[in-house]
């Protein structure tokens, strides 16, 4: 699988989203994205309690742990490379968190227009992931 062009939707390079916990569908810190991404998870996501319970209602529990895939499950606050359609039938249903633009991939815009994306935007507090 190739990865696309790793830029954000601001125009310029994609910058990590979360290593803990590590997301992505390359599971590289990062929400790049491939055509066998079909579900676009693109949209780096601040979680929030609200959103992870929706989440859940729709069927994609995110904040169970499965640890027999390694994953510890998400708590509000965590970043989350999320799928584009997801976050917008969360802004759609008033529930979207906060998206951070910076690791936002380009490819979100195939889906979520860029004004729907600036009203969730998160202030960048200089976070830096290792």
């Amino acid at each position: 699988m190739q990865k696309d062009i790793e830029i954000n939707v601001v125009g310029l390079p994609l910058a990590p989203c979360s290593q803990e916990p590590l997301t992505g569908f390359f599971r590289d810190r990062s929400c790049n994205t491939c055509a066998q991404d079909t579900g676009s998870h693109t949209v780096c996501a601040v979680m929030t309690d609200e959103f992870l319970a929706f989440s859940k209602y729709l069927g994609n529990d995110l904040s169970t742990p499965r640890p027999e895939f390694g994953f510890a499950g998400l708590k509000a606050g965590d970043r989350w490379c999320l799928c584009a359609g997801r976050f917008l039938q969360a802004h759609e249903e008033g529930c979207a968190p906060q998206v951070q633009l910076e690791s936002t991939h380009q490819k979100a815009l195939d889906i979520v227009p860029m004004e729907v994306l600036r009203l969730y935007a998160a202030p960048d507090r200089g976070r830096k992931e290792p």
